[in-house]
């Protein structure tokens, strides 16, 4: 059987290097739920192990050659966030002071920050990809506590949407607890509507309903990313109903 790693099986040496304290299991605010029907905005991120950072924002690399892709399509109004990740290369099982142990944190690149959203890990556990996808509404937790509050807490996707350069998205296992790759968020257009400037993209829009193809490079930096990987970053719907 595939190991699954409890929320709470975490040690008190991960809990400490991470700097953050547990709290004691109560059921978590942010709930699953169905895509709605527009987006406000959308975001991909290219994780690699070379953009790992220790709390102490000096580079610890992750795992030689894994990567990760991440895509995300949000509607801030209803503070829905829906996911679509993907990790190649990664050995092992997960860990992290966090209730899962992927997740977004408010952090520019090269420096560490606080997880705000965990999402559900990527499965199965094995040598293959893996994958999540799904749609979370908060108010979002996360399982960890600094400053005397959960760092989800207070959190809301209008602040992503307000600086997505300040935030990251990465995953971390049991050998490489400070992230086995790691990532920026990179805003793209959602349905052939610039986002970030009052629009909104709804399923009535048949470019909304496909998948959106980044083959070329969104910006100088994640072009050459993009390229050198040869990976195609697609922002994948899901069914109205589960």
């Amino acid at each position: 059987m595939l190991k699954k790693t409890s929320p709470l099986a975490v040690t008190i040496g991960a809990a400490a290097a991470f700097g953050l304290t547990l709290i004691a299991a109560p059921a978590h605010a942010d709930t699953e739920v169905d895509e709605p029907s527009s987006f406000t905005s959308a975001f991909t991120v290219m994780a690699t192990p070379d953009a790992v950072v220790n709390t102490d924002g000096v580079a610890t690399p992750g795992e030689p050659g894994a990567t990760g892709t991440f895509s995300f399509r949000v509607n801030s109004d209803l503070d829905i966030i829906c996911y679509d990740i993907e990790l190649t290369g990664v050995s092992g099982d997960y860990q992290s002071p966090a209730r899962t142990a992927t997740h977004i944190h408010q952090a520019n690149a090269g420096q560490s920050g606080p997880p705000r959203i965990a999402f559900p890990n990527p499965t199965p556990i094995g040598d293959g990809p893996r994958t999540s996808s799904g749609c979370l509404q908060g108010p979002f937790t996360t399982g960890v506590v600094a400053n005397g509050a959960d760092t989800g807490s207070g959190f809301t996707l209008a602040q992503l949407e307000a600086n997505p350069a300040g935030f990251s998205a990465d995953s971390h296992t049991v050998s490489y607890t400070a992230g086995v790759v790691r990532g920026q968020l990179t805003q793209v257009p959602v349905g052939g509507v610039d986002t970030g400037a009052g629009g909104t993209a709804t399923a009535a829009n048949p470019a909304a309903g496909a998948d959106i193809g980044m083959g070329i490079g969104i910006a100088a930096g994640a072009a050459g990313l993009l390229a050198a990987a040869g990976v195609g970053l697609h922002l994948r719907r899901r069914a109205a109903t589960r």
